[in-house]
């Protein structure tokens, strides 16, 4: 006798029951050769983009798939081609009430062979134009096998003590016998449903047809009697390691009646001696777990109202049913398998006791100063093709010939998917498994500190995804319930993308706070990035992003209890806000203490493709700040890379690689000049060129290592390094008391200090031009990138520059860079003594020419020599001649330096040839 057993036991209230809420058919069991009728109850879809297709009664289409294996969409229908676009075969029904249906045979829908047999549908509905959309639906389809469904009761039931229940069963086909055993046996004969009455918690249902067997038992929830205790002492909320076999779990969930904890400990059943505690102010339940195997890994789920089952919201690891067997085994080695026996489905926890601890090298590390960082933001899935916490760890020559001091790591903590830039965050103290161990990730942090570089991690506290448990926990069936204690129904700004966390809710606000103390201590990580802080408010602005950005007093309160709640354990680490709000706003934060993003890619952009901009966003004082706390930036992962831009976007002039990589050198020097922590995204160092846009915004980008085999490329990279060495080691990069001028194409910063003062200087335009600089005083100065001593005379000297040169000039000689890193060679004295028509020694006439030039000497002893605006000699020669002249027919149109020497004096000036 052939038998079908199914692992475990089946309870009423499975994902499989909620999802049919979701998706129904007219069929109990869908069969690929069969019409089929499918409805969908947008009231019930999780995914926040679907609120765009509430209310309609037409424009709402099918985007589905058919699969023969795992993939559900291995097979599409005919035409099913751009998603902003409607398709007509897809085009629903509307029922009323967000239902919608519509009337397919797969087969015949996505033209699958007829020898294959077809499993699943992939389905989801979306508007005409793409713009909103549920999330994807899998609907499992049916063989000619034997299968049964469970009918009744409800799937949210849960009874009263002694209720009576009706339960009902519809099996695939008609069978020999359906027998149900609660104690007392009743059996039906030849049919393909049946129905009994029970009071009792536990069911054993048998169904035989001819050799196939379907044994399985049916569990129901009766409202238990639950023990009020309090809390022992030292228990926190979340896992509490009490000794090599005992853990104490807390979880605070307020307004729920019972808890019971369900997991491998009890093979996924519930039992009362798993019935949690609750606290006398119910806002907690809490149980001890004796008798655990030291070391072994427990998976565990917290089963609420016996109706939504979670994870725990403070765990460490997650096991995730749907993305887990997409990590590899050298990411993630022996990672523990998904507990089959688990009906409810979802994310699930895990606790392991007896753990060996990460043993740290380093335990004092000191943080650079927050003046002098030099952050360089990086996701680790495309920072390393092995999307590894470790081989980012084995990086770290790399960074140490860069320079840089900080490394921000775009969001870690688990998230949906494993194909994310992680900010759609789920479980806020569980490093994503798709990046390796929780000792990797240590790991990398430890390698950081013993380099002298600080780790920033990046926070996604403005909304969660479905899967973190304080949103499964609240849920109305299609947004967080009104009684949520952390979450608002609807999100009150236009930029929120999952669920909206309410930051005025206390019970928010000691989570985070608690999230936040977790990784400071237990990872030793040294400060956040807030993403979307602006997020952090509880004024309905939707859909006016003006509003939303306006002063703000609530979300200012809200940020500086962050801050102080922090500063109470933590005296300096790093507190940055991706804020973008009123300057008003920005000031008082930034005078309280926290640094701010700024954003000055666009500008950046535009004046190295030759189009002026200002550069003024990068100056703190010009806003009213006290404090140099504004992070900026020319590249960040939300803005388009610079050289792509100028390459694709740029004038003729300048979209040429080599061309738009000297002028990135010249944007570089002056970014890291201005006073200030600085940020850079990763690669910009070597002019990456991938478009953000590339294989989707958030898809996967190449890395692109090979760029540093190309000797210009390279260059730039060393360019970095130098302006970052500067940054970092020299005083007067740092210093209050700075000037800039960036009125025109020629962009100047002047910094002066009691250690050195430097002069930076860039010409942005498409052509030669000429400029003053002021130097403030006379005497040696030199240049950085050639070495070069140069002797100013007067203090505002006119300096020519060819379109894309920059120098910076300091009045200390510093060690000189590799040479050549820059392709021009500097001047040999900067002065204000130009050869004019009324100098008594010398004369130059006509100038401009169009031809040739008369130069009027006094009959000394004089070296001549003309220079292009590269520094290379066109014409030199030495003469005791009172008049000499020069032709210049076969010089191009532009503009040239004349260089006259006598008794090793020397005086420069332009000549222009018309």
């Amino acid at each position: 006798m052939k038998h079908i057993f199914f692992v475990g036991f089946i309870v009423i209230f499975s994902l499989q029951s909620s999802f049919s809420q979701l998706v129904t058919t007219d069929l109990s069991f869908p069969n690929g050769d069969k019409e089929i009728t499918i409805i969908f109850d947008l009231k019930q879809s999780k995914d926040n983009r679907a609120t765009g297709l509430l209310g309609k009664t037409t424009d709402v289409y099918l985007w589905s798939g058919a699969g023969t294996n795992d993939n559900a969409f291995e097979y599409q229908p005919t035409g099913q081609t751009n998603f902003n676009v409607p398709f007509e075969a897809g085009k629903m029904t509307s029922l009323g009430k967000d239902r919608w249906s519509i009337r397919l045979k797969p087969r015949f829908f996505f033209k699958v062979p007829s020898d294959k047999l077809i499993k699943k549908l992939g389905l989801l509905l979306k508007s005409g134009d793409g713009k909103a959309q549920t999330e994807d639906f899998i609907l499992n389809l049916y063989d000619d096998k034997l299968y049964y469904k469970l009918i009744e009761p409800d799937a949210n039931k849960v009874f009263e003590e002694n209720e009576t229940i009706n339960v009902k069963v519809k099996t695939s086909k008609t069978v020999d016998k359906i027998i149900f055993n609660n104690g007392q046996t009743k059996e039906f004969n030849n049919v393909d449903s049946a129905s009994v009455s029970t009071t009792v918690s536990k069911m054993l249902l048998t169904i035989i047809s001819g050799k196939d067997v379907i044994s399985d038992q049916l569990q129901f929830i009766f409202k238990p009697k639950i023990s009020v205790l309090n809390l022992p002492p030292n228990i926190k909320d979340g896992i509490n390691y009490i000794n090599d076999n005992t853990v104490t779990l807390s979880f605070f969930i307020p307004q729920k009646s019972f808890v019971y904890l369900i997991g491998d400990f009890n093979k996924w059943q519930i039992d009362s001696k798993y019935l949690m505690n609750q606290t006398p102010d119910g806002n907690r339940y809490w149980l001890t777990i004796n008798n655990l195997e030291k070391g072994k890994e427990y998976a565990f789920q917290y089963l609420i109202d016996g109706k939504i089952a979670v994870g725990d919201p403070f765990c460490e690891k997650i096991l995730d049913p749907k993305f887990d067997s997409s990590i590899s085994s050298s990411t993630y080695p022996n990672l523990k398998s998904y507990p089959s026996e688990n009906s409810f489905g979802g994310t699930v926890s895990i606790f392991q006791t007896g753990q060996t601890n990460y043993n740290w090298k380093v335990t004092n590390f000191k943080r650079p100063a927050k003046e002098k960082l030099v952050i360089y933001e990086l996701l680790v899935r495309d920072f390393t093709a092995s999307r590894k916490y470790s081989d980012v760890a084995d990086s770290m020559a790399y960074f140490q010939k860069l320079g840089i001091n900080s490394i921000e790591l775009m969001p870690i903590n688990e998230f949906t998917a494993n194909e994310s830039w992680g900010y759609n965050p789920t479980y806020y103290t569980a490093p994503d498994k798709a990046y390796g161990t929780k000792d990797d990730l240590k790991y990398l942090i430890d390698k950081c500190h013993e380099n002298g570089i600080s780790v920033i991690f990046d926070v996604v506290f403005n909304h969660a995804d479905f899967e973190f448990p304080y949103v499964k926990s609240y849920w109305n069936g299609f947004q967080p319930s009104a009684d949520s204690p952390f979450f608002n129904q609807n999100a009150t700004h236009p930029f929120s993308v999952f669920y909206d966390f309410n930051h005025e809710s206390t019970t928010t606000q000691t989570y985070f706070d608690k999230v936040l103390e977790f990784w400071l201590t237990e990872y030793k990580i040294d400060g956040y990035r807030f993403d979307l802080s602006k997020g952090f408010t509880q004024i309905k602005s939707d859909p006016n992003v003006g509003l939303w950005g306006q002063y703000d007093a609530s979300r200012i309160k809200i940020l500086k209890r962050f801050y102080d709640k922090i500063r109470a354990y933590d005296k300096d680490c790093y507190l940055i806000l991706e804020h973008f709000a009123d300057n008003s706003e920005e000031v008082e934060l930034a005078n309280y203490g926290f640094m701010l993003w700024g954003n000055v890619n666009g500008n950046i952009r535009n004046i190295i493709k030759g189009t002026n901009n200002s550069l003024n966003g990068l100056n703190y004082q010009s806003r009213g700040w006290q404090e140099a706390n504004m992070v900026s930036y020319m590249e960040s992962h939300d803005e388009e890379r610079i050289v792509y831009d100028a390459l694709t976007n740029g004038k003729n002039e300048v979209k040429n690689l080599n061309t738009i990589l000297e002028r990135s050198k010249a944007a570089a020097a002056l970014f890291f000049a201005y006073p200030g922590p600085k940020m850079l995204w990763q690669f910009g160092e070597f002019g990456y060129d991938i478009s953000i846009d590339f294989n989707g915004r958030t898809g996967n980008k190449p890395q692109k290592w090979e760029y540093l085999k190309d000797e210009n490329r390279l260059k730039l990279f060393k360019v970095y390094s130098e302006l970052i060495k500067l940054k970092t080691t020299q005083a007067a990069f740092n210093t209050k008391d700075f000037k800039e001028s960036s009125s025109g194409l020629i962009k100047q910063v002047a910094m002066n200090h009691s250690s050195m003062n430097v002069r930076i200087i860039a010409n942005f335009g498409l052509n030669a031009e000429i400029g003053n600089i002021n130097f403030e005083s006379t005497g040696k100065w030199f240049d950085y990138f050639t070495g070069q001593e140069i002797i100013v005379s007067e203090n505002n000297p006119v300096i020519s520059l060819a379109a894309g040169e920059f120098h910076i000039y300091t009045n200390v000689k510093l060690p000189a860079p590799e040479e050549n890193l820059v392709p021009w060679k500097g001047f040999a004295t900067i002065t204000a003594n130009e050869i004019l028509t009324d100098n008594k020694s010398f004369q130059i006439y006509p100038n401009p020419t169009s031809d040739k030039i008369t130069v009027k000497l006094n009959g000394e002893k004089t070296n001549i020599a003309i220079e292009d605006l590269w520094r290379q000699t066109m014409f030199s020669t030495q003469t005791k001649e009172q008049e000499l002249t020069i032709d210049l027919t076969h010089f191009q149109t532009g503009m040239y330096f004349i260089q006259i020497i006598q008794k090793g004096i020397t005086r420069t000036t332009k000549i222009i040839k018309n």
